[in-house]
């Protein structure tokens, strides 16, 4: 059985990664999204503001001012679910910050034979693989430096890469219905 660790036990990868730090998101909804304000106001029809002083906007622009790049693709279904709207529209903050963030369709992703679990790769050498409850609570991520193991999400995320849409560019298509 792998061994699972609190999340916040690998909240160092955050500042010790050298040059890239990807993220696959791939579930329909987070339970973290979900209890918070920004996500009730969201429901109720108030569009997540950009929140340039949130530790998570001040850490990204201070990597990427380094040099480093955070990049993410989410899978999106269609329809997409409250909590993937609530993401792309949240996620523009993210792109202010200098996140690169994009957006694969489910169907695209399952033809790819893309992996249907969350991971954070950082320089192609370290994984953390998110392990979720059965109501998308976070228990805690996998760490792994496994070359076989990590050259799989190497895979997966220069697959999903290629064929993601910039969010900008998704959520105007979402918008417009195309």
């Amino acid at each position: 059985m792998p061994e699972i660790v609190p999340f916040r036990d690998a909240a160092s990868l955050f500042a010790d990664f050298q040059h890239t730090a990807f993220r696959l998101e791939t579930r329909r909804g987070y339970t973290t999204d979900r209890v918070g304000a920004r996500y009730q106001a969201f429901m109720a029809g108030t569009m997540p503001a950009y929140e340039p002083d949130s530790e998570w906007s001040r850490l990204v622009r201070q990597a990427v001012a380094a040099g480093k790049r955070f990049e993410r693709v989410r899978l999106v279904d269609d329809p997409m679910t409250d909590g993937q709207r609530f993401l792309l529209a949240s996620g523009l903050g993210n792109v202010r910050a200098g996140e690169d963030i994009r957006n694969l369709r489910r169907e695209r992703a399952e033809s790819l034979g893309l992996p249907l679990f969350d991971f954070w790769l950082f320089d192609s050498r370290m994984l953390a693989t998110f392990h979720f409850d059965a109501d998308d609570v976070t228990l805690g991520v996998e760490l792994t430096t496994d070359p076989a193991v990590v050259l799989r999400a190497c895979q997966a995320r220069d697959a999903a890469w290629h064929f993601a849409v910039p969010t900008a560019e998704f959520q105007a298509t979402v918008q417009s219905g195309t």
